[in-house]
């Protein structure tokens, strides 16, 4: 009885090898690719999300909040001094009291608590001004408070 041989059997199993090596290679790029990109998505219980308490309603009913609200990288506020009262603007939009700033300041809280603050109050301010509205910033929430410097010789 003739016995197989040893390296025709080797030649096929060889085959086989090489028939399933890029199979398995594709197999672990994508597990490697499936891995990667679910553990960077952001959970989605941890999203701020508000339900509409107006559901059902006509669609020209529901309130929706002003547009600066929404979209806003930081909260930028300005304190100038007219000579007896201070005047505060954050974003751009001018305030006349710290409660209208107060007011605001927790109006921005309530969408987005990480933004940074900046205080960015006119040199001629008075310190104390300046200590109620960082006061009124972290009272709203704000983790991170900073303060703007005038370079020299700008007002």
């Amino acid at each position: 009885m003739k016995r197989p041989s040893v390296y025709l059997r080797r030649d096929s199993d060889r085959a086989a090898d090489q028939a399933m090596t890029p199979m398995i290679d594709v197999i672990f790029l994508l597990l490697v690719f499936f891995v990667c990109t679910a553990s960077l998505q952001m959970i989605e219980q941890i999203l701020a999300s508000q339900m509409s308490s107006t559901l059902g309603k006509d669609p020209s009913e529901i309130e929706m909040p002003p547009p600066e609200e929404l979209d806003f990288d930081q909260v930028v506020i300005r304190i100038a001094w007219d000579g007896s009262q201070p005047s505060y603007t954050i974003n751009r939009v001018p305030l006349e009291s710290l409660a209208q700033v107060r007011a605001r300041l927790r109006a921005l809280a309530s969408v987005r608590l990480d933004t940074p603050l900046i205080l960015h109050p006119d040199p001629p301010v008075p310190m104390g001004h300046v200590i109620a509205a960082y006061d009124e910033a972290k009272l709203a929430g704000f983790p991170k408070v900073s303060f703007a410097i005038n370079p020299p010789g700008a007002r």
